[in-house]
């Protein structure tokens, strides 16, 4: 759609496009991933990437990258499954790092329990 062609009629037809309306919530889910981001920050006083940053990236993402396959944009779609890997990757990351955690709490739980033999 181009400016010669806009009309109130044509603009509604366009936004009313499910394909465009998808288009958009990617994009929404993808935004908010820095809303979430920038809330979290402020409630902590300093810079923080919460886990669900992720997680809406990657959601953001594979709504993007359904997009960018319909309207058949290799530019795009490339970009979107570039992205998705480096997403998961930082997850694994984080689940790595709680599981390293997890151990040394659970190991800082357990007594330490030293077998005693009578002198």
């Amino acid at each position: 759609m181009t400016p010669a062609n806009w009309s109130i009629h044509g603009l509604i037809m366009f936004f009313l496009n499910p394909w465009v309306l998808i288009g958009f919530f990617g994009q929404f889910l993808f935004f908010m991933r820095f809303i979430i981001q920038w809330l979290a920050s402020e409630k902590k006083g300093q810079v923080v990437v919460p886990v669900a940053f992720w997680y809406l990236s990657i959601a953001g993402t594979l709504v993007i990258l359904g997009y960018a396959i319909h309207i058949k944009d290799l530019v795009f779609t490339v970009a979107q499954v570039l992205s998705l890997f480096i997403y998961a990757r930082n997850l694994s990351f984080l689940r790595k790092v709680r599981l390293q955690e997890e151990a040394a709490q659970g190991a800082a739980a357990t007594p330490n329990i030293e077998s005693t033999e009578p002198a």
